[in-house]
C-alpha cells in the first residue's frame, strides 16, 4: 500500500509543479518570439529552474537569453547581481565566452523582470526582438567572472557577519554601525595597499623596529602575536594613510590624502582582525569559467573590478544609519536611471568626447558630483563609462578596457567629487580605489557652492543629489549670495541690477521683480536653487546636468524666475525660449517615499539639463539654441518598499524608472 504524502511533501510537490509550469510558459513565450533553440540548465538552487534560449536570424545565432524561475517567496533574489551570478553558475563549463547569456528573464509565476546581464548588469523594460538583438554588441564573458561573482557573494555574507560580530559579540572601540563601516574601509585600504605595492614601499617603523605590511597584516601574524599585532597594524595604518600614491590634487592645487592625520584605526580586538583578514585574504584558488584553476591563491586584486566596487556600496546601503551617513545616499534605481540616460545621450550625440584628450594629454571627459557623499553616482558612472568605451573602442571584454591606457588615465583624471564630510569623502575614496581608481579627485571642501577647488566650465557631466532647504547663518548667507551675483550689473539706483548672462557666471543670488529688475535675493533662498546655478557654472558649454530637486523649484509660481533663468523667456509669437542658460531635456517625477530612509517625504524630481553652447563669435556668451520637446514621465514606485528602515525589494513592486529609461532611449 502506497505511503500517504505528508503535508510538507505535498506542498513541496506543488511548489515544484508551479516552478515547472512557469518555466513551460516562458519557453512557449520564447518560441513565440522565435527564440526557439532552448536548452535546460542544471546545477542551480534546489527550488528554481533555468534554461537558455536563442534564435537564428539571417543565418546568425542571437545572443543567449537566460530563463530563470524562482520559488514563490524568493523574489528578493530577482536582482541584477544574483541573476548575473546565476548566469555564470548555470552555464556549463567549457562554454565559449561569447555564448554566455547576455539577457535574462526572471519570474516566480506572479512577477517578472528582464535584465541586460552584460556589464554593467541592469534591469530593462523589454527583451529586444530577434531582429533587434543581433544589433547589440556581443560581450565576451571575462575568463574568471564566475569566480569573481562567487567571491562577491561570499564577501557580502562575510561583511554582514563581521558587522554583527563587532556590533553584538566581540565589542570593540567603536560605537554604532557607521563607525564599524569606517573601520572596514580602513582595513580595505590597507589590503589594497598591500596588494599593489612591494619591497621597501611596504616597510614602516613601529617600536623602533622596521616591519613590513605584508608580514604583519595577516591572519597568522595576528593569531601568533595578538594585541602586539594589532598595535603594529594600527601603526602601519598611521604610516600609510598619507602615502603619496593616494594623495590627489584638486583644480585649485590643494593636495588631499585619502585619510587625514586625525584618523586612526580604532579596532583593538585581535579576534576582529582575524575575522576580517581571513575574509578578505583567504579567497581560495582562482578558477576560470571552465572551473580550471588558473591561480593557486586568489586576492582582492583578482576580483573583477566592477564586482569588487559593488561591495562597499552595497554594504554601506545595507548597514548605514539614517541619522548619520544615510542622509547622503541616493537609492540605486535613481542613480542607475540618471546615468543610463546621460551615457545614452553622450554615446549617441557626442561619442568623440569619450576618447578625446586635451592639450595637456589628459582625457578631456570629466565627471563631477559636487555633493558626492559616498560617491555613489561616480561609481555607477564609472561602470557606464567602461561599457561606453567598450562600444566606442570595439573592445570585447571589460578586462580589455581596463588594460587600455585611455581608461587607466580616465580613472586618474576624469572623476571628481567633493563633500563637506571627511568621513563620506574617505568612503568615496576607498570605494573608487576598490574600483581601480585610487587617485580619483575626491576631496573635502567646506562649501561646494563657492569653493575654488571646483572651477567653472570644467565638467562634461554632473550627476548630483544636493542638499535643499534654507541656508543657515546670515553672515555666511550674505557672502554666498554676493558670490552668486557675478552676472548682475548694478544700475544707477543702488541695490538694483541688470542681468547679463555669461557661460561662467552666476546670478541666482539675486531675483527679478515684476519689471525684470534684479535685486539681491533673501537669505532664505533654497539651497537647491543655488546648486542649479552652481552646477550650470561648473559645466563646460554643452555639458549635461542631471540633478535631484524638490518639486517646488519646478512647480511653485514663486520660483518661476528660476525656470526662466534656466530656459529663458518664451516668445509669445514664435513660442521659442530666449536668454536661458540651458536646454531642458527631461523631467522625471519621483515617488514621495524615494528618500524615506533619509527621514524625509519631500516630493522630488530628476531634472536633466544641457548647458547651452558658447557663441563662437563671443565665447563668454551663449549661443541661442532652440528648446526642443521635453521628455516628461512620472515614477510611482522604484521597485521596493521601505520596511523597518530597509529598502525591501522582495514585494514585487515594479521599478517604474526601468520603462521610463527604455522610453527615453527609444525616443518615445
Amino acid at each position: 500500500m502506497a505511503k500517504a504524502q505528508t503535508k510538507a511533501e505535498t506542498e513541496a510537490a506543488q511548489e515544484i509543479s508551479t516552478i515547472l509550469a512557469t518555466m513551460a510558459f516562458l519557453k512557449k513565450e520564447m518560441e513565440r518570439k522565435q527564440f526557439s533553440q532552448i536548452k535546460d540548465l542544471t546545477g542551480g538552487a534546489e527550488k528554481q529552474a533555468a534554461a537558455v534560449a536563442y534564435g537564428v536570424y539571417k543565418g546568425v545565432e542571437t545572443p543567449r537569453i537566460l530563463l530563470l524561475v524562482l520559488e514563490l517567496g524568493q523574489w528578493e533574489k530577482a536582482s541584477a547581481d544574483y541573476v548575473q551570478q546565476q548566469s555564470y553558475e548555470l552555464t556549463p563549463p567549457g562554454t565559449p565566452e561569447e555564448q554566455y547569456p547576455q539577457f535574462a528573464i526572471v519570474s516566480d509565476g506572479e512577477h517578472q523582470k528582464i535584465f541586460d546581464i552584460t556589464f554593467p548588469a541592469h534591469e530593462i523594460d523589454r527583451l529586444p526582438t530577434r531582429e533587434e538583438i543581433n544589433e547589440y554588441k556581443r560581450i565576451k564573458a571575462d575568463p574568471t567572472y564566475r569566480w569573481s561573482m562567487k567571491i562577491y557573494f561570499n564577501l557580502m555574507w562575510g561583511f554582514d557577519s563581521f558587522h554583527e560580530q563587532v556590533y553584538h559579540h566581540v565589542k570593540d572601540d567603536v560605537s554604532g554601525s557607521n563607525a564599524i563601516i569606517q573601520e572596514v574601509t580602513k582595513l580595505l585600504f590597507l589590503e589594497s595597499f598591500r596588494l599593489h605595492h612591494q619591497g621597501a614601499d611596504l616597510e614602516f617603523k613601529h617600536d623602533d623596529k622596521t616591519l613590513r605590511l605584508d608580514e604583519v597584516f595577516t591572519v597568522g601574524y595576528v593569531k601568533q602575536h595578538g594585541k602586539a599585532a594589532v598595535a603594529a597594524i594600527q601603526a602601519a595604518f598611521d604610516h600609510f594613510r598619507s602615502h603619496q600614491n593616494y594623495v590627489v590634487t584638486d583644480d585649485a592645487g590643494e593636495k588631499h590624502p585619502i585619510f587625514d592625520n586625525k584618523t586612526h584605526l580604532r579596532l583593538s580586538q585581535p579576534r576582529n582582525y582575524e575575522t576580517i583578514l581571513d575574509l578578505i585574504q583567504n579567497l581560495g584558488p582562482v578558477t576560470d569559467n571552465r572551473d580550471q584553476v588558473v591561480k593557486e591563491q586568489g586576492t582582492l586584486a583578482d576580483i573583477a573590478a566592477d564586482v569588487l566596487g559593488r561591495l562597499l556600496d552595497v554594504f554601506l546601503r545595507a548597514k548605514f544609519k539614517p541619522e548619520g551617513m544615510g542622509v547622503y545616499l541616493t537609492p540605486a534605481p535613481v542613480k542607475q536611471a540618471m546615468l543610463a540616460i546621460a551615457f545614452h545621450d553622450i554615446k549617441t550625440e557626442t561619442p568623440e568626447l569619450l576618447t578625446a584628450r586635451g592639450e595637456d594629454g589628459k582625457p578631456a571627459f570629466r565627471f563631477c558630483d559636487p555633493t558626492c557623499g559616498s560617491y555613489g553616482f561616480g561609481s555607477v558612472a564609472m561602470g557606464y563609462l567602461e561599457r561606453a568605451l567598450m562600444d566606442v573602442l570595439g573592445k570585447e571584454t571589460s578586462s580589455d578596457i581596463r588594460r587600455d591606457k585611455l581608461f587607466r588615465d580616465m580613472c586618474e583624471y576624469s572623476f571628481v567629487g567633493a563633500d563637506n564630510s571627511q568621513e563620506m569623502v574617505t568612503l568615496a575614496r576607498v570605494n573608487m580605489a576598490l574600483l581601480g581608481a585610487p587617485k580619483a579627485k575626491i576631496f573635502r571642501t567646506s562649501d561646494s557652492l563657492i569653493s575654488e577647488q571646483l572651477q567653472p566650465c570644467s565638467y562634461d557631466l554632473i550627476c548630483t543629489n544636493p542638499p535643499f532647504g534654507k541656508r543657515k547663518g546670515p553672515a555666511q548667507n550674505d557672502a554666498v549670495l554676493e558670490y552668486f551675483q557675478s552676472d548682475l550689473k548694478e544700475r544707477k539706483k543702488k541695490g538694483t541690477f541688470d542681468y547679463e548672462p555669461s557661460v561662467d557666471g552666476l546670478a541666482l543670488g539675486g531675483k527679478p521683480d515684476g519689471k525684470g529688475i534684479w535685486k539681491p535675493a533673501s537669505s532664505g533662498i533654497d539651497l537647491a536653487i543655488l546648486f542649479i546655478d552652481r552646477c550650470l557654472q561648473l559645466l563646460k558649454p554643452g555639458g549635461r546636468l542631471l540633478i535631484v530637486l524638490p518639486d517646488g523649484v519646478l512647480c511653485n509660481s514663486g520660483d518661476r524666475y528660476v525656470r526662466e533663468y534656466i530656459m529663458g523667456q518664451k516668445d509669445a509669437v514664435t513660442g521659442q525660449f530666449h536668454g536661458g542658460k540651458a536646454i531642458v531635456k527631461a523631467v522625471i517625477s519621483l515617488p514621495s517615499d524615494t528618500f524615506k530612509l533619509s527621514g524625509t517625504g519631500a516630493k522630488t524630481s530628476i531634472l536633466y539639463l544641457q548647458k547651452r553652447k558658447a557663441n563662437p563669435e563671443t565665447p563668454k556668451h551663449f549661443l541661442d539654441e532652440p528648446q526642443k520637446d521635453v521628455f516628461m514621465a512620472v515614477a510611482d514606485a522604484l521597485g521596493y518598499v521601505v520596511k523597518n528602515n530597509v529598502e525591501d525589494y522582495s514585494t514585487g513592486v515594479l521599478n517604474d524608472l526601468v520603462p521610463i529609461v527604455g522610453a527615453y532611449v527609444r525616443g518615445e
